[in-house]
């Protein structure tokens, strides 16, 4: 882990059996506060195409500065991939301070999650915008297969397609995953890492190989030093169109 100021934390991405890690984390500094930005991304397809997708949507997403939001950051990542025609999908943490306290504001597209943590469980911060996600949100009868089917993706969505939340800095940290994680490692198994492994962000990798993982499998982990509890908040929805992942 690593160690700053009251925050600790902790990143990790593999290939497992696919040819190509197409997965990318990314981390920065603001310079104006010195706040860190989080981000996780998974690029759309199995090769090099999309692994830079996802490495440069993630890497334009930290490096919006914090003082324009996690919204703002999405769309640079958006304004990154313009040109291109591989995609990927994205969740970004940026950090906020208010009169009331401090905390993270999460924006997302796809099916990458953000988790707030504590010492009992995990809390779903994000809510997957996927084919089966939004027929289940209609009562609908879903496929495994679409659960890998996603509708909204960074190069595609409009800003009110871009899924939003915010979390103040209470219950032990965040966790942002790709699907190779959160579809693979069950809840209680991934909760089981972030309170004992000693990296649990690479523990969490690790899981998901062990469980027959065959996508990218990347993590990001955030811990603070808050006690301060609150409920969970309720995930802004979107419903774009489709796209095969």
């Amino acid at each position: 882990m690593h160690h700053d100021l009251d925050i600790r934390w902790d990143t990790a991405s593999e290939r497992n059996l696919r040819a190509t890690n197409a997965d990318a984390v990314a981390t920065r500094r603001d310079p104006a506060t010195g706040e860190l930005v989080f981000a996780v991304a998974d690029g759309i397809g199995d090769t090099a195409g999309s692994a830079e997708a996802a490495r440069k949507a993630a890497a334009a997403a930290v490096a919006t500065p914090v003082a324009q939001g996690a919204i703002q950051a999405m769309i640079a990542a958006q304004q990154a991939l313009l040109l291109d025609e591989d995609d990927c999908v994205l969740v970004v943490a940026m950090p906020f301070t208010d009169r009331v306290s401090s905390g993270y504001r999460i924006a997302w597209v796809g099916d990458c999650r953000a988790y707030l943590w504590d010492d009992k469980t995990l809390y779903p911060l994000t809510s997957d915008q996927t084919v089966a996600a939004y027929l289940r949100s209609q009562l609908r009868p879903t496929t495994p297969r679409m659960e890998h089917i996603v509708t909204n993706t960074v190069r595609t969505t409009t800003t009110d397609q871009i899924g939003w939340t915010q979390v103040r800095t209470s219950g032990s940290g965040l966790l942002l995953v790709t699907d190779g994680v959160h579809k693979v490692v069950p809840a209680n198994a991934m909760h089981r890492e972030l309170t004992s492994a000693a990296r649990p962000a690479q523990a969490l990798i690790e899981a998901s190989a062990a469980l027959g993982g065959r996508d990218n499998a990347s993590a990001a982990v955030i811990d603070w030093t808050a006690v301060r509890r609150e409920p969970p908040p309720i995930p802004h929805m979107a419903t774009p169109p489709l796209v095969h992942q």
